[in-house]
């Protein structure tokens, strides 16, 4: 893959929010009928900067960030988990928060790694090939569109994993929360969108289309 200028910084950002996002995810917030985790304030960042990295630098880019994103996040659970395990020093009263932060549940852990695998990758795979589709015009159907698929696959697997054995009205009000919720974030991030992709494509000298791509996600070739 061609080196550019930008492409790893973005990569390094998108991890940071990511790990964030997970750190944050705990929380539950209610908005009147509505349910969110705190994490749906970053996590819809993570969406914007896949629909960058697949339509500025191509499916390939979006890839590397995707299972860079992937095993730096087990990772950290991995290592919350073993911070967990050291015995707590006499004096360290935090230990309760410090489980309720970092402890985790192994099914929430597969549910939370394979939703944000499968919603990312097919939000990426929508954006390329809606770019070809639409021959590079009208960049807010791709965002907005890789958005309704990709979002829609990760917020029906992460809540069916993590609330399995809730309520199905439940489990119903915390899909539609979140998923509308992420939506519109996409929609109002349109602008913000517009302008990143355009500087980088000037910056870049790099309009990648994914017409000969290889689109499985378990490549290791650079296209």
């Amino acid at each position: 893959m061609r080196q550019y200028r930008y492409l790893d910084l973005l990569i390094n950002i998108f991890i940071v929010v990511l790990l964030l996002s997970n750190l944050i995810a705990p929380k539950f917030v209610a908005v009147g009928w509505f349910r969110f985790s705190a994490a749906q304030l970053l996590f819809p960042i993570t969406y914007i900067f896949g629909d960058i990295f697949t339509e500025v630098y191509g499916y390939a880019a979006s890839r590397k960030a995707i299972w860079t994103g992937f095993m730096a996040s087990a990772v950290m659970v991995a290592i919350g988990v073993f911070a967990i395990w050291l015995p707590a020093a006499p004096e360290f009263k935090d230990q309760a928060a410090f489980v309720t932060v970092f402890g985790v549940v192994p099914k929430n852990v597969v549910g939370s790694l394979l939703a944000f695998w499968a919603g990312e990758f097919a939000n990426s795979l929508t954006v390329a090939k809606m770019k070809i589709w639409t021959n590079g015009r009208h960049l807010w159907t791709r965002t907005v569109g890789s958005t309704i698929v990709g979002q829609l696959v990760d917020t029906t697997i992460v809540v069916v994993f993590i609330f399995w054995g809730q309520p199905l009205g439940v489990m119903y009000q915390l899909i539609v929360s979140g998923y509308i919720f992420k939506v519109v974030y996409e929609v109002l991030a349109t602008p913000l969108t517009y302008l990143i992709v355009g500087y980088l494509k000037r910056e870049e000298d790099v309009d990648f289309y994914d017409r000969t791509t290889n689109f499985n996600p378990f490549s290791v070739r650079a296209r």
